[in-house]
């Protein structure tokens, strides 16, 4: 099984230790609605439990391997880009992962693009009140 098989394993079983094991300590993840990276492992779990109670009917539905360069250290890494759809709040979205791999085969990058806009913007505010709910960000102050 590739590295790729056992995240889209993980990820379609709802399995959060799986992932646990297969991100590098020091993982970015780079969102459609987010200009900075989520860093670290710890957060990259937190904002996958949210992902994983936002998507509806989430499902990959392609997957391509090759090489790319990385935004973190401008390496070329083995990657893998996953195809997928699902829906939020009721706006169908449809997306891709691209995840660049370790030499080990654990996912040091991972970059989500999404369209329609209106789904990104649909995607943005759940995951936000997901991660303020769950403490991983600060609830917005008061205007």
């Amino acid at each position: 099984m590739t590295p790729a098989d056992s995240f889209r394993s993980a990820v379609e079983s709802r399995d959060l230790a799986a992932l646990d094991g297969l991100f590098t300590d020091d993982i970015r993840f780079y969102s459609p609605v987010k200009f900075r990276p989520f860093e670290g492992k710890p957060m990259v779990l937190g904002l996958f439990g949210v992902l994983l109670r936002t998507f509806e009917d989430f499902r990959y539905v392609g997957n391509y391997a090759g090489t790319a360069e990385t935004s973190t250290d401008g390496t070329t890494a083995s990657s893998a880009v996953l195809v997928f759809r699902a829906t939020v709040n009721g706006r169908e979205i449809h997306g891709i992962d691209l995840l660049h791999f370790d030499d080990d085969g654990r996912i040091k990058e991972f970059t989500v693009m999404v369209r329609p806009q209106s789904a990104v913007h649909a995607l943005g505010e759940a995951v936000f009140s997901g991660l303020v709910a769950d403490g991983l960000l600060p609830a917005p102050a008061d205007r």
